[in-house]
Parts: C-alpha cells; sequence; structure tokens
C-alpha cells in the first residue's frame, strides 16, 4: 500500500483532534515463544492502519500543528551488529525517507523527548488497556509535567479514547484496502478449492491444513487466524484448532480459514463430505443452512441495520429444524424462546479487516448500527448437532455445518468477496468427483 494511503489517515485523524491535542500510539513487541524462540511479528493493527511501518518497538506521535512536523516515528536505531543477527531496520532515516515521518528519534530517547511533546498540549488521544506496561510510561510522563506546573508548565487536562474516532475510521474501507481484502479472499478461495480436491477418506486432518499454508505462503500471504480443520464430530466445536484426527468416510469436514495480506484478512468457511458425496441428512441439514445464508445476505444493503442478516438467518434456520422436527412448535415462539441457540448459538457474522473480528461498533447508542457502503462483514450461519443430543435421532448426529462468505456494502447492495468458493452441494460434489474418479 502506498504511503500517501497512511498520509491521508494519519491527516484525516489529526484533522479530528484539533489543535492543542497530541495522538501517541505504541506498536506491538516481539513475543517470546520459548527460551529464545520468538512467536512470528505481528504489528498491532491500529499502529500499522496508520504509519504502515511493520516493526516492533516503534511509537507513533501526532501533533497537529506542530512546526517541525506533525508526525513523529520514535523507532530503532540502525545497528549493523543487530541487523546482521536480526534482519534490517529502518532507522531515523528510513523512518523519513520510506515511512513519511516528518520527524523520527530513536526509540531510547523516548523518555528524554517524549514529555516535552506532551507539555503544553490540551489532550492526549491514546488507547489505554492494550499495552498495560506502555501506559504507565505514559502515565508517569504526565505525572512529571504536572509536578512543574507551578513553574508554569502547561499540563493536559486530561486524556481522549483514540479508539473512539480511530476504529470509526477503520469501519470504512477504502479502495487500496479493499484491493488487498479482495486479493486475500482471492488466495483464500484457491485454497479452500484446493483442499476440496485433495480430501479423501484417510487422510488426515493436519495434511488438508497444509494445503492452506503452501498456499498461502506460496503467495506471500499468512494465516489471518488458527485454522480451522474438523472432520466428523470436530465440526461440531466452533473453534476446533487440533487439527489432529483422521478424517473417516461418511463424515463431513468443517473448515474456517482464511489468510491476511499486508494484514488485511479474508475469513472463508466450507464444510463438504469427506468421501465426496453428501448423504440425505447432510445434505438435509447443509440446504438449511445455504438457505439461511443466501438470505443473510440479501439483507446486507445500506440502510438495514446490523443485526437485520443475523434476524434472516434465525428466521431460516429455525423454520428448517422445525420441517425436519428437530425443533416443534410455532415459528414465532420458537425464535422468541432462542430454541434454535441448541443447535445455532453463535452470531451470523463480524466485521472484517485488519483484524479477522475487526474493529467498529455493533450499536450505536441502544440502536443496532445502520449498515453503509464500504463495510465488510462476515455472514456464517450454522448448525451443529453433536452426538448423543437429547431427543436428536442418530442420523443427526456429528453434522457440525456452517457456511461463511466476506460481503462487502456496497452504495446498492453487496458483493461477496469470496464468492469464488463453490457452496452449492452439487457444485462441491462435482468439483470432489472430478479429483476422487
Amino acid at each position: 500500500m502506498k504511503q500517501t494511503e497512511f498520509k491521508r489517515r494519519r491527516h484525516e485523524l489529526m484533522k479530528m483532534m484539533g489543535k492543542n491535542a497530541i495522538a501517541i500510539l505504541p506498536s506491538a513487541s516481539l513475543v517470546t515463544r520459548n527460551r529464545d524462540a520468538d512467536y512470528p511479528f505481528r504489528q498491532d493493527s491500529d499502529f500499522l492502519y496508520l504509519t504502515g511501518f511493520n516493526e516492533p518497538d516503534a511509537v507513533m506521535v501526532l501533533v497537529p500543528g506542530r512546526k517541525f512536523g506533525e508526525y513523529i516515528l520514535f523507532c530503532r536505531e540502525k545497528d549493523p551488529a543487530q541487523e546482521t543477527w536480526h534482519g534490517r531496520r529502518a532507522g531515523q532515516e528510513g523512518a523519513i525517507e520510506d515511512y513519511a515521518a516528518d520527524d523520527s528519534f530513536p526509540i531510547d530517547d523516548l523518555d528524554d523527548i517524549l514529555p516535552g511533546l506532551i507539555e503544553g498540549n490540551d489532550s492526549i488521544f491514546n488507547i489505554m488497556g492494550v499495552y498495560p506496561e506502555f501506559d504507565q510510561r505514559l502515565i508517569g510522563w504526565v505525572n512529571h509535567i504536572k509536578a512543574q506546573s507551578r513553574a508554569g508548565v502547561h499540563v493536559p487536562s486530561g486524556f481522549v479514547s483514540l479508539d473512539y474516532v480511530l476504529h470509526d475510521m477503520r469501519l470504512f474501507k477504502s479502495r487500496a484496502e479493499l484491493k488487498l481484502m479482495r486479493k486475500a479472499a482471492s488466495i483464500s478461495a484457491n485454497a479452500h478449492q484446493k483442499a476440496m480436491k485433495s480430501c479423501v477418506p484417510g487422510r488426515y486432518e493436519f495434511q488438508i491444513a497444509a494445503e492452506f499454508d503452501y498456499e498461502f505462503r506460496t503467495n506471500n500471504a499468512q494465516h489471518a487466524y488458527s485454522a480451522i480443520v474438523g472432520g466428523g464430530a470436530n465440526g461440531c466445536i466452533l473453534h476446533y484448532t487440533e487439527n489432529s484426527d483422521e478424517l473417516i468416510d461418511g463424515d463431513l469436514v468443517l473448515i474456517d480459514a482464511g489468510c491476511e495480506v499486508e494484514g488485511y484478512a479474508s475469513d472463508i468457511t466450507r464444510t463438504f463430505p469427506v468421501n465426496g458425496k453428501y448423504s440425505k441428512a447432510q445434505r438435509e441439514i447443509y440446504e438449511i443452512v445455504l438457505a439461511a445464508q443466501k438470505a443473510a445476505i440479501k439483507k446486507v444493503r445500506p440502510g438495514n441495520h446490523w443485526n437485520d442478516p443475523h434476524n434472516a438467518a434465525v428466521r431460516v434456520v429455525t423454520r428448517g429444524l422445525i420441517e425436519i422436527k428437530l425443533l416443534k412448535g410455532s415459528l414465532a415462539k420458537l425464535i422468541k424462546e432462542k430454541a434454535y441457540q441448541k443447535f445455532y448459538m453463535h452470531r451470523t457474522g463480524h466485521w472484517l479487516g485488519l483484524d479477522v473480528h475487526d474493529v467498529g461498533d455493533y450499536k450505536v447508542g441502544d440502536q443496532w448500527r445502520l449498515l453503509e457502503a464500504g463495510m465488510v462483514l462476515t455472514i456464517e450461519p450454522g448448525i451443529y448437532i453433536p452426538a448423543h443430543s437429547k431427543a436428536v435421532h442418530r442420523k443427526w448426529w456429528d453434522i457440525g455445518i456452517r457456511i461463511e462468505d466476506d460481503v462487502l456494502v456496497t452504495r446498492t447492495g453487496c458483493e461477496v468477496l469470496t464468492e469464488a468458493v463453490p457452496k452449492k452441494p452439487d457444485e462441491i460434489e462435482a468439483l470432489m468427483g472430478a479429483q476422487l474418479a
């Protein structure tokens, strides 16, 4: 993504902050996995959104109207010895030349320089609670300034929640962001199709998961979250990630996996038969979930509220469960009593962007938020029937089905970003049959 995009975002944020304010946002740090090994670094999403800077141990500072530059980036200095061992660093010159900072200082000078930048401002925009150690340092700097108030030093009057304005910005995706999300969706879609083609009885969940590892890394993408490959009973565990069991002839396999590209996520779920052919019972449940998803997607359009797709999915799921006699009673009463939650216990979607469960309010006040062009959300109804479910015939046991797509709200309706992955049962059987033949 071009630096002009990040610059635009910073300017938009500073306009909302107004004069005599300062925004302070730390980056993520490396996290130890075990002993001398670290987890792969993933930048803090808010920090990435405003800077595009993908190094640990940095701090972004925005000071609207500052004479010597409004955007200051504290980051690690160039260090040939450290770079030999651990990789290149931007340093102060790179922060300015490559990342469009107006000014840059070594991160080790933060305690000496940042209090002077805070001083004289009326308010501090920050996000509390994410990095407690940094929060304590920030409070310490403010207290240090307060101690000098009798000498005429101007002390900020308070803290303002940066996430209140920043997360609302992130909710609306630009063309540049949508380009990356479409790319992530395309890579993930190809991976799901390859997983379908490679699935046969006797393979293991981790072998199918490896198809995603290969496809993502081949396209310079990473997993946006831990992949779920749940065969049989494991498909009824919503966040199953062990991916260790053998795939059995006659079972379904539920795969929830998506990649991220430059931080932007995709999120796709498909459920298909291990042997390439849905049984009658599996297809009956599948058709209910597919109809629920179709009804929910139809509700994704400007002017509808966030809960409209969920309500549509719940209605279709409940009616379907009544028709196959897994629920008994009137449709309206069962929905009011939330009887469907025995088999469908989660919401129908979530915001999607730099985080898989992306930021943004779902309600404004006590009202569900209205959908607007530029928002991206998932639509993912499901039905889960574990073995030995009370008063449920064994033919339904261990059927866990979820169908999930990524949906962009457009000016006239919506666009399904992940439509390349087959989801009609006949299409899935045809795709798998070509491989099994």
